[in-house]
């Protein structure tokens, strides 16, 4: 029937999947879902099963108004359940720690946290690939996934660096330091990254532009290093301070050889 039919496409941003059917075969055949939005109030068998898959595989459930579903959707039939799907698929924390291995270097990896904009996460990616990070790590909260515009902005990087996807970046940053690693955050107050030693297991976090690291997250680095500026503008886009740390840790790091 017309009133079942469900859609499937790809707004050039994410894969966005409508309709109930279509969502419960996308979380069943293994596909990667970034966020899920249902219909606030909607407690019915098939919503109840996509909100326990959902829950299942650790995915983020949006309970919404009719009016930003209706919003969201392009086809005007998602019977009350929209999902994002992820472009590329993630990998696992343990991967980078492994590539890190398998090259004979200590680990270094890139941990964003309120990075929203894909344009910023792709650039991101494209640098730490660039510069020989293993890896890349986002929150699952406020944080963008890896939409199509973040894998073109990546110019290929995304086939080649690890993303992972993690609940709580704090407690991953905990798991990290049993593992030997140390983290260095991106602040603007924070001691002359030239002065501090960026060599040796490392995580170098990431904020955004305009909120920075967030408090609870930058509680668990070890140091706060700042990019030295001489001009009248204080502030640096997030993608750009990614890049001016990451190499510094690189300088250093030829450095030691």
């Amino acid at each position: 029937m017309q009133e079942n039919r469900t859609e499937e496409y790809n707004n050039g941003h994410t894969l966005v999947i409508e309709g109930r059917n279509a969502v419960i075969e996308a979380f069943r055949s293994g596909r990667t879902i970034d966020k899920l939005f249902v219909l606030d109030g909607c407690q019915d068998g098939p919503v109840r099963t996509i909100v326990r898959e959902a829950r299942k595989h650790d995915v983020i459930v949006n309970f919404v108004e009719k009016e930003r579903l209706s919003h969201m959707s392009e086809t005007g039939k998602h019977q009350g359940v929209i999902a994002f799907a992820a472009a590329y698929e993630y990998s696992s924390v343990e991967d980078m720690l492994k590539l890190a291995e398998e090259r004979g270097e200590d680990p270094f990896l890139i941990l964003l946290d309120n990075i929203e904009d894909p344009h910023n996460l792709g650039a991101i990616i494209r640098t730490a690939n660039i510069a020989g990070a293993h890896g890349v790590i986002i929150p699952k909260r406020r944080a963008v996934g890896l939409t199509a515009t973040v894998a073109k902005t990546s110019a290929g990087a995304l086939n080649y660096t690890p993303v992972a996807k993690v609940t709580n970046l704090s407690k991953t940053m905990e798991e990290l330091k049993e593992r030997g690693l140390w983290f260095v955050c991106a602040d603007m107050d924070g001691e002359s990254m030239y002065s501090l030693n960026l060599t040796g297991p490392i995580g170098l976090v990431v904020g955004s532009e305009g909120e920075g690291v967030g408090r609870l997250v930058k509680e668990k680095c070890d140091f706060a290093a700042g990019i030295p500026m001489r001009g009248q503008i204080t502030s640096l886009n997030a993608s750009v301070a990614a890049g001016i740390m990451a190499y510094e840790i690189v300088r250093q790091r030829l450095g030691t050889k």
